[in-house]
């Protein structure tokens, strides 16, 4: 999901959005494929391996304080993310003074488009309001690992540094435990409370944070459902009178009356995300996807549920429903097949809210919603939630306590909530220049605050997860009420929360599944293919890699 959907204001243009929705939904993902998008990066590894896990886990973790200062407008049920439908007439302060006392720094974090200049008002504003001087150096997100991995692999580290969850492969969860500060000394049990937007972060957004035993990361939490979303056009299915499917068999049978190739209308995008959910599948990612079953953990790619999933979706693909583009692997152009109205339903992460911002002038009956999971026989629903953070940074392990202390101010000014005036400034900058307010007050950007204004400092830290389009109220609305229907059937995985990094061994022991779904689904192989490849996969190393998992669950106590 993109902060930029997240919270603050509205995408004004795709470059910024950091995330694809694609990238968005590997990163945090609820019910994702295996190895699908940026699967060969979400899976942690080091050359030993482990977790924090017992009393040295509860030890280095923050104690949480909700911060209290904005009420939402729709309150989260069972563990939904609330949501705010406007802007409060008057904005508090979170923060007491500039947290800095002058201090420099270097701040590397990605960016996924045109780096603003060195002149930026934006970031003028910021370093004053923060009392800090930084220098950004902003990288091309899209060959962020390679750049990440030649800094850390030198000596001269930046102050600052942030690794994106998929990001956290080979050498680099080594490097994070060498040169990456132990946070523990000043955010562990109350010490956190002298950053209150820090101790308002969630406790399981913490425990993420967790590399080599010590609490190193300061995270950027994510919702618990929102990572892969059933989307469909809700404007053209209220014109044609379609009924929203209720089994996996209703879904296929409104496929095939949607789908009309001589009118250029096909039902859907590559719904394999999706099928993993409405067939109880654990997450397709690391470490969710285990799952015990008579007492021993069984792997996501050895369950019925993940041969059903596969058999489903060839179903989809064999009756002619499913785009062409997307039978042909094109799917960086999926919403914009689905805005166009060639395909109706996708599932893809938070985009919502963007899509209806990019559509309002140009098609203003264009309407979305998210879709109801079901399970795919009509019975119980088994949902299991995202990862609760999938990205971090970091401060230099190099740094003195004088300074981590000051860039720890900066991060709890970065992890502002919501209506405070310190989020406005970081998600808006200054009025006046950067935006000016409707008629309803919320902030509406100008051109220079297009240009200037990044997704930068949620890098450092965000907040607790918002549903806060203003902009977007009904948008809002329906998203919030869809995650609080779904939070009814949501439940943990195995290894929720915890941050393993798997041994390095490990890390080529799934390459042979990233085509072989793939081609499984679009008829190109065969169930029994699959069966094949699990059995391979255990002589290989997935029966050692169970072994591994077994005795971090045996120490966990869980």
């Amino acid at each position: 999901m993109t902060s930029a959907d997240r919270v603050g204001p509205a995408p004004a243009a795709s470059r910024r959005r950091f995330l694809t929705g694609a990238v968005a939904a590997a990163a945090a993902l609820t019910g994702g494929g295996l190895l699908t998008a940026c699967s060969s990066g979400t899976g942690r590894s080091s050359s030993k391996g482990g977790v924090a896990t017992g009393s040295a886990l509860q030890n280095a973790l923050p104690a949480f304080a909700a911060s209290g200062l904005v009420t939402p407008d729709i309150p989260g049920v069972n563990g939904s993310t609330p949501a705010f439908l406007k802007f409060p007439a008057e904005l508090k302060a979170s923060v007491t003074g500039k947290p800095g006392k002058g201090g420099k720094y270097t701040f590397f974090t990605p960016l996924w488009g045109a780096a603003p200049g060195k002149d930026s008002k934006y970031f003028a504003a910021m370093d004053e309001a923060l009392g800090v001087s930084v220098d950004w150096q902003l990288q091309d997100g899209v060959t962020y690992q390679d750049k990440l991995g030649a800094v850390l692999a030198g000596d001269s580290i930046p102050d600052l540094f942030c690794v994106p969850g998929w990001n956290i492969t080979g050498q680099i969860p080594n490097a994070i435990d060498a040169k990456a500060a132990d946070l523990g000394p000043y955010l562990s049990g109350d010490k956190v409370k002298k950053y209150p937007n820090l101790a308002a972060i969630p406790t399981d957004a913490w425990k993420m944070c967790m590399f080599g035993g010590k609490l190193r990361g300061l995270p950027m939490p994510n919702r618990p459902l929102g990572g892969v979303v059933p989307y469909y056009r809700a404007d053209i299915f209220a014109e044609k009178g379609w009924t929203l499917p209720k089994t996996a068999d209703e879904f296929l049978q409104l496929a095939k009356d949607i789908t009309s190739p001589a009118a250029k209308v096909w039902a859907c995008e590559d719904m394999w995300w999706t099928a993993q959910v409405l067939f109880n599948c654990v997450p397709g990612t690391m470490p969710g996807y285990w799952k015990q079953v008579d007492g021993k953990l069984v792997h996501l790619i050895e369950t019925q549920e993940y041969l059903d999933a596969l058999s489903w979706t060839q179903k989809l693909y064999a009756q002619g429903s499913v785009h062409p583009d997307a039978v042909a692997g094109k799917a960086n152009d999926a919403k914009t097949r689905f805005t166009s109205g060639q395909s109706l339903i996708m599932n893809d992460g938070d985009v919502m809210r963007g899509m209806m911002n990019e559509q309002a002038k140009a098609n203003p009956k264009f309407s979305i919603k998210p879709m109801d999971f079901f399970a795919h026989d009509g019975g119980k629903l088994e949902l299991y939630i995202g990862a609760p953070a999938g990205i971090f940074s970091f401060l230099s392990a190099k740094l003195p306590a004088a300074r981590i202390e000051e860039l720890l101010g900066v991060a709890d000014y970065a992890a502002a909530p919501f209506g405070t005036k310190e989020f406005v400034l970081e998600k808006f900058g200054v009025e006046g220049v950067h935006y000016a307010k409707d008629a309803s007050g919320t902030p509406v950007q100008t051109a220079l605050g297009t240009k200037e204004v990044l997704s930068s400092y949620e890098f450092i830290a965000s907040p607790a997860p918002t549903i806060a389009w203003p902009d977007q109220p009904q948008a809002a609305t329906d998203f919030a009420n869809w995650m609080g229907r779904m939070m009814a059937f949501a439940r943990k995985p195995l290894f929720y929360a915890m941050q393993i990094q798997e041994p390095t061994r490990y890390a080529s022991l799934y390459t042979p599944f990233d085509d072989l779904q793939k081609d499984v689904v679009r008829n190109r192989k065969k169930i029994g293919d699959v069966k094949d490849a699990v059995d391979n996969w255990r002589k290989n190393g997935g029966d050692d890699l169970r072994a591994f998992y077994q005795d971090i669950l045996d120490k966990s106590g869980n």
